[in-house]
This record gives structure tokens, sequence and C-alpha cells, in this order.
């Protein structure tokens, strides 16, 4: 499940509300839906993130974490390196290589270090 898909599921429960009525108000199917939440399916756009907000009365500060777990909730990532340096290349490259091997602790000591450095760019 992706970060996206568990809050949507969170949400979604926390209001009491079913698979078969959110999907009927986002005009897509259960099992649609059903993929976004346990991330067989990549992020819905931001229109029907945007519909998601109006439906649970999100506030434009949980909006925006919504949004932001939407944009680092994609199930399959690619990573352009056309005009990269060789060295950009070379870590975009063995970062692919090892992450499907790295242990959970690893991965979020990883987030975390991409995540402070976004901050400063």
């Amino acid at each position: 499940m992706t970060p996206f898909g568990e809050k949507l599921r969170e949400l979604r429960k926390q209001h009491d509300m079913t698979m078969a009525s959110m999907a009927q108000y986002l005009g897509v199917s259960s099992a649609y839906l059903s993929q976004v939440e346990h991330g067989r399916r990549g992020t819905p756009g931001m229109i029907m993130i945007d519909q998601i907000c109006a439906l649970f009365g999100l506030i434009w500060e949980d909006a925006e974490a919504l949004k932001e777990l939407a944009s680092l909730s994609s199930p399959k990532v690619v990573i352009d390196t056309t005009g990269l340096s060789q060295d950009a290349m070379i870590a975009a490259n063995l970062f692919a290589q090892i992450l499907p091997k790295v242990s959970e602790e690893e991965a979020r000591t990883m987030a975390e270090w991409l995540k402070t450095r976004q901050d400063k760019l």
C-alpha cells in the first residue's frame, strides 16, 4: 500500500464511507479505487485529489498534506538522467539497483536524508 493509498483508506473509514459510495461520488469504479488504495494503480490526478479533499471537507493544511502524499506515492518512478553529470547518472542507477534490497530502516533513513536535501534546494 502506498502512503497515499493508506491515507485514502484511513479517511474513508474515518467518515464511515464504503468504497462503493466513495467511488460513485468520484465517478470511478470500486475496483479502480481499490487499486489506488493498494498501490496497484498510480495516484489519481489533481482534479480527483481535489474532489477527495472536498468530499472529506479537508482544510487547506490537510489537503496540502494529502497532495504531498500523492506526489510521493507513485508505484513506478522513472528518473530522467539526460543532461545530468556522470556522477548523478551513476547515483540514480545505483539507487534503482539497491533500493529493492534495503531494509525498512535503511529506506526510512534515506528518505529522511532526501527530505532534508529537498528542503534546502
